[in-house]
């Protein structure tokens, strides 16, 4: 096991743990992450604060691994956000929506870079549609 994957399993047990300081310390200090929500979030504390508002949103939120890749200096990590609603969830564009009370369970990737033992660059996908449906945010379909 190398070096990256050895920051995002940190990474990982951080978010597990809720534990906004280390999480924040895997990060370059001018790192930068890129989600499905936000085209580009810039520096560690930036970061955490995403990171930390999900928490607020689902705060017994855990990241079941199903596959962790490592190749050269990027790290790879795929598997499924889980947690309950039970905090208000803020939106991209400004704004929040009250607790829908259901629990998630999202796919999710992560591609982190890692130089000098920290997090440069970080993508986290994840299915926004299935997040949405899953907080009961979607339209019934029509019934035929």
């Amino acid at each position: 096991m190398g070096q990256a994957r050895d920051v995002m399993d940190r990474l990982m047990a951080a978010m597990d743990a809720k534990d906004k300081e280390t999480l924040e310390n895997c990060y370059a200090v001018d790192a930068v992450i890129r989600t499905p929500d936000q085209a580009g979030i810039s520096g560690r504390e930036a970061i955490a604060d995403y990171f930390f508002h999900f928490w607020e949103a689902m705060p017994d939120v855990t990241y079941e691994r199903l596959a962790t890749h490592e190749a050269g200096a990027v790290a790879v990590v795929e598997g499924f956000v889980v947690g309950t609603n039970t905090g208000q969830l803020r939106l991209p564009a400004g704004g929040t929506l009250p607790p829908a009370g259901r629990q998630v369970r999202v796919r999710s990737c992560d591609v982190a870079r890692v130089e000098a033992g920290v997090i440069t660059e970080h993508h986290a996908y994840f299915d926004q549609m299935e997040l949405l449906g899953q907080l009961g945010l979607l339209p019934e379909p029509a019934q035929g």
